[in-house]
This record gives structure tokens, C-alpha cells and sequence, in this order.
């Protein structure tokens, strides 16, 4: 068996022009990955739309309604920052199956990547800094449901902080939401996740490092998760439009190998979501999302040997 990884063609939606960008580079990280051998074409799992039923295991039934009908008011598709149709809603609502598809591969394998996902700014009511449903507590909550889980750790290294997250979990225990992101940054009003960890500006590699290593193994052995959800937003990056951290390809890389080696050996699953990243060049912000991919590819190769 070789590393899940969970794709759909209609993760790429078009746009009106001028919005074609980020979502072209879901196509091209699907094609980079079999272009440098990372993964092969029957690696890829193709994950089906999750029913209104389940978004709204974490959303309001008017929010979904209104986003899904082409309803929501301006002021609301304005706090979204994309602009609304069909296909957008359609590729929303698989990429939301695609992190369910991969929580579930990853339970079944120990470790499973989506080609897209991360969407942590959408609050039960409401859309956010390009995130319109929660994929990461939409899969948390159908897990829980299905009994397939009971404790969640989300891990959440976007350069901003996972505010939308963080806020539908603020009184719940079964769910840790961490989340370690520049602290002057958006959004400018910060929730309250069980743990952040605010980083300065121009903070890099090593220091970055060290500061994870910090947390995450403490934290993996007291929260003792049945399964983590790994954010793995490329934004850190020091190239990025909108991250103001300086990270390098391969500080990047060594996050997500930290991340996933410190997190399998210690017998945990993990299911990994690409996050954010904002770049000029659609090939210099595709190969940066794909480091997680090289990451946990080599990862499991380990694991199975």
C-alpha cells in the first residue's frame, strides 16, 4: 500500500477572470506530484460530495442555505473574498468530502494527504478570508459522529491564525485546537484556540523549529488524540505575499517531516490538508504546497518498512 492521497478534478472550479490562479494550482499540484514521481495515478482517492446534513454538523442551516442557493448577501460574499457560483460551491462542498475521504484513510493507514483543504477562517455562520465551509471541523464532527473517533488535535501551522476553528471548538474538550502563526497578521481580532502560539515577524527556519519542537511532542502526549489533522499552509514562507514569517523550501519541508515523523512514531494518525499560500508564480507556490506530499510520502515509506 502507498501513501493515500485524496484528489477530485472539481477541486479546480473556474472564475471569473482574475480569479482563475488559486484554483489552478489544485490541477497542477495533482500533476507535479505524478510529474516528479512522488506519487503514482492509483495513490489518488476520489473523495464524493458530503451532504448538507454534515456541513451543518458544524454550520447554521441559513448560512449553508443561502451560500449553497447563491443567496448570501454582498456584505457576506465580501468577507468571503471569492466570488460566488455554482461551480465554486460545488468544488467547496468536495473539497470539504476530500478531508473527510482523507480523516478516514488516514484512520485506516496512519497517514493520508488531501490536495487541497484547510479552510479555517469559516465560522459557523459565516465565510472568512477565503474560507467558506470548515473542512477541518466539518471532518472532525463526522468522525465523532460516526464513532470512528472521540478526541481530535487539530495542528494548525498556517501562517494566520485558525480563528474560525479555534472559535467553533472553544467550549468543546474533544476537540485541542492549536495553532502556531505570525502574530501581527490576519486576522486582526484573534479567537482563542486551546493553545497559540504567536510568532514574530521575520521569525526563521531554526527558530521556527525549535519553537515547535517546543510544543508538539508535550502536547501529543496530553491530549493523546485519535487522530490529527495537520494544516500545513505554506505561507510561513518567506517568498509569500501575505505570511511576513521567512521560511525557506527547506525549513518548510523540515516542518512537515517534524510534524509527521514526530506524530506517526509516536502511533498517532494524521490527516494533512495543504492550507494557505499566496505567491506571484503559480509553479513556485505549487511545489511549495507539494513539500508536504514529499514529506509524508517519505514518511510512510518508513513507516512500511
Amino acid at each position: 500500500m502507498d501513501l493515500p492521497i485524496v484528489y477530485h478534478s472539481d477541486y479546480v472550479a473556474p472564475l471569473p477572470d482574475g480569479h482563475r490562479f488559486p484554483m489552478e494550482k489544485f490541477r497542477r499540484l495533482y500533476e507535479l506530484l505524478l510529474e516528479d514521481g512522488v506519487a503514482h495515478h492509483k495513490q489518488f482517492h476520489t473523495p464524493k460530495l458530503p451532504s448538507q446534513e454534515l456541513i451543518e454538523l458544524v454550520h447554521t442551516n441559513s448560512y449553508v442555505t443561502a451560500y449553497c442557493q447563491g443567496t448570501l448577501d454582498l456584505q457576506a460574499q465580501r468577507r468571503i473574498g471569492l466570488p460566488w457560483s455554482p461551480e465554486l460551491v460545488n468544488r467547496t462542498c468536495v473539497a470539504i468530502g476530500g478531508t473527510i475521504l482523507t480523516a478516514s484513510l488516514a484512520l485506516q493507514f496512519g497517514l493520508a494527504c488531501n490536495t487541497a483543504g484547510g479552510t479555517h477562517h469559516a465560522f459557523p455562520s459565516y465565510g472568512s478570508g477565503f474560507c467558506i465551509f470548515n473542512d477541518l471541523a466539518i471532518a472532525s464532527r463526522v468522525l465523532q459522529k460516526l464513532n470512528l473517533v472521540q478526541k481530535v488535535l487539530i495542528v494548525d501551522l498556517d501562517v494566520h491564525q485558525g480563528d474560525g476553528t479555534a472559535f467553533i471548538f472553544q467550549d468543546d474538550d474533544s476537540v485541542f485546537t492549536f495553532s502556531m502563526h505570525c502574530d501581527v497578521n490576519f486576522p486582526g481580532t484573534k479567537q482563542k484556540s486551546d493553545l497559540d502560539v504567536p510568532l514574530p515577524v521575520g521569525m526563521e527556519d531554526d527558530e521556527y523549529l525549535r519553537t515547535l519542537a517546543t510544543y508538539l511532542p508535550d502536547l501529543l502526549s496530553e491530549v493523546k488524540p485519535d487522530i490529527v489533522f495537520y494544516d500545513a499552509g505554506v505561507d510561513p514562507h518567506i517568498g509569500d505575499k501575505l505570511g511576513k514569517l521567512a521560511l525557506t523550501d527547506t525549513g518548510i519541508f523540515r516542518r512537515d517531516m517534524q510534524v509527521l515523523t514526530t506524530c506517526v512514531a509516536a502511533g498517532y494518525p494524521v490527516a494533512c490538508v495543504i492550507g494557505g499560500g499566496y505567491a506571484d508564480d503559480l509553479n513556485t507556490l505549487v511545489y511549495r504546497h507539494s513539500l508536504v506530499h514529499r514529506a509524508a510520502n517519505e514518511v510512510f515509506i518508513s513507516k512500511r518498512c
